[in-house]
């Protein structure tokens, strides 16, 4: 049978954690054939002024996610995450920051400039920025301000009503699209709902293409709440948000985690004003969705989906929606 087709949309680090166990996967023979389509809105830390100083599209999200689709301990990748403690005009870049921007300098393309590096780092599958656009991220709040960049954002104390680029009318690559159309499955974080998730699904034709698709839509519902994006978000708001920006209703499944946070871990969350989310389960189904419970807990000194766990839900979804386009059901 041929390999299953999972696009993986998100950014930051949710995104990165869910490549990293999918690679397990896609050893030859692969079981599965994986697209990762990336956000490209970060303003922030090295990313933020290489965008500023050399006019190019934010390459951190993406080099993590070719770090974690490579050999983990192959001396490419360890490169690629070196970052550099000193230096004037070096400290705070990483060299795989670096390596893109000044191979998107020689190739005119920062597509192109990340299909070579996924080349040299021989990923297990392919990674495509959201749009190949110099975009910027703005949120309108409850209070009617507007804050524009993905840093700001995140910072904000008011209520986020929505989120748009500017300029609009941003395109993606038709590699995209054409992912999307032939997928089993289309995941969606976990990560950060509105500079991470959505800002995907603000480039034009995607949110079409992905309606479009016959793959199973899985949402990976975050474990807690963000402050400055999230604060007392239900699961269900998460993904009402997800619905409103799109357009229309694009999601078929909601992946919930199951496991009890540990106190120690609670209260020094809690000391930040956030709370786990809140797996509100028969509004959620009363929006048509279905629901999903597992263990997805990963504890250390931040509350994480485990990588792994996250990527078996991911492959049986990914079973679920072959069967499913092939008109079989399967347990």
């Amino acid at each position: 049978m041929d390999a299953l087709r999972i696009v993986a949309i998100g950014g930051g680090t949710g995104l990165s954690t869910l490549l990293r166990g999918l690679k397990a996967y896609a050893v030859p023979p692969a079981e599965v054939e994986i697209t990762a389509v990336v956000t490209v809105t970060d303003d922030g830390g090295s990313s933020g002024r290489l965008r500023r100083d050399f006019d190019v599209l934010p390459p951190g999200d993406i080099r993590n996610c070719l770090v974690a689709l490579s050999e983990e301990e192959a001396l490419l990748s360890r490169l690629f995450q070196y970052r550099f403690a000193e230096g004037e005009g070096l400290k705070g870049h990483s060299f795989g920051n670096l390596f893109l921007t000044a191979l998107t300098h020689i190739t005119g393309d920062f597509s192109h400039a990340v299909k070579l590096s996924s080349e040299i780092l021989a990923i297990r599958g392919r990674i495509y920025p959201s749009t190949g656009r110099n975009v910027t991220l703005e949120a309108v709040l409850a209070d009617g301000s507007v804050v524009s960049g993905e840093t700001s954002i995140s910072r904000s104390t008011a209520r986020i009503e929505r989120v748009r680029l500017q300029p609009g009318g941003c395109e993606p690559l038709p590699e995209t699209l054409e992912a999307i159309e032939r997928a089993d499955l289309i995941t969606f974080g976990p990560g950060s709902l509105f500079t991470s998730i959505v800002p995907n699904l603000l480039v034009e034709g995607i949110p079409e293409a992905i309606a479009r698709s016959g793959a199973l839509k899985a949402y990976f519902v975050n474990l807690m709440w963000q402050p400055g994006e999230t604060i007392d978000f239900r699961a269900s708001d998460h993904i009402e948000a997800i619905h409103r920006h799109a357009g229309r209703s694009i999601l078929d499944i909601a992946v919930v985690n199951t496991r009890y946070i540990s106190e120690p871990l609670r209260r020094r969350y809690e000391r930040e004003r956030a709370l786990p989310v809140e797996a509100d389960v028969d509004r959620m189904r009363a929006m048509g969705m279905e629901v999903r419970g597992a263990d997805l807990l990963l504890e250390g000194e931040k509350v994480r989906h485990d990588p792994l766990e996250t990527a078996g839900i991911v492959m049986e979804l990914a079973r679920l929606g072959r069967a499913r386009q092939a008109g079989r059901t399967i347990s």
